[in-house]
């Protein structure tokens, strides 16, 4: 699996023992205030919103807090100066980093941002400098638990309007797919396997292969730091590394 999903995998699994959930709320609050400025309140008319939700219910968002974003995003609230921006560079050893964030103060954020990046061996650069390398696409995981078949998913993924399956990871495998087909994907599959996460993220076109220990535990740190900013929504990088190498560089 390359780099940039094992970093989503890394970052699920230090999702469960997270004791931050304030700030995992007003995370997840502002990227559906977000959503829901950019494409309308209704969620089934809405993809991102839609996908906004599910991923806010899923960290434990409660109901009010949500549709309280979804108000304000919307237009009846007072959040509605949130706006969304990118952020792009390079961080140790090459590798691209893009960082998307939800934000209402775009200074105090930028600044943040720069500063991370020069802290932690890496150069933020300029609009576009690393975008034209990833595209958007959709990825449903699926828990390998039980009797699980890797002929079946396939199987049923590509019937399902799936492009490809990955299944290098021992505990997950990843269907792929356009990004408009994930929730219907999603619902195939779900009726078969236990679907643990469904998200449009954004893939590489290339990795950089990283297999040194120092340079490994400083991307690492970085790509940590970076996420744990209030309000950074996302963060993708080009790299590829050894799962003994980042086991051992997150912990």
């Amino acid at each position: 699996m390359s780099g940039h999903s094992k970093w989503a995998t890394i970052k699920r699994q230090k999702a469960v023992v997270d004791a931050k959930r304030g700030v995992m709320y007003a995370k997840m609050s502002r990227e559906i205030i977000v959503a829901a400025k950019l494409g309308g309140g209704d969620p089934a008319a809405n993809l991102r919103l839609r996908k906004a939700i599910e991923r806010a219910k899923a960290e434990g968002v409660p109901n009010d807090n949500i549709a309280r974003a979804v108000e304000k995003g919307s237009g009846g609230g007072d959040d509605s100066n949130v706006e969304e921006l990118t952020y792009e560079g390079y961080g140790p050893g090459g590798v691209a980093i893009m960082v998307k964030c939800a934000t209402d103060n775009r200074n105090r954020t930028a600044g943040d941002i720069r500063s991370y990046f020069s802290k932690y061996g890496g150069n933020m650069g300029e609009t576009g400098c690393v975008g034209w390398m990833f595209k958007e696409r959709g990825e449903v995981v699926i828990d390998k638990e039980g009797k699980f078949n890797e002929d079946d998913l396939i199987d049923k993924a590509l019937s399902a309007g799936a492009e490809d399956v990955d299944s290098s990871d021992e505990a997950s495998a990843v269907v792929i797919c356009d990004p408009l087909k994930v929730d219907d994907v999603k619902a195939a599959l779900a009726e078969h396997f236990k679907v643990t996460s469904a998200e449009v993220t954004m893939n590489p076109s290339n990795t950089i292969d990283v297999s040194d220990v120092e340079i490994a535990k400083q991307l690492m740190k970085l790509l940590d730091v970076i996420d744990n900013h209030d309000d950074v929504q996302h963060v993708y990088a080009n790299f590829d590394m050894d799962a003994d190498l980042l086991s051992a560089s997150v912990s």
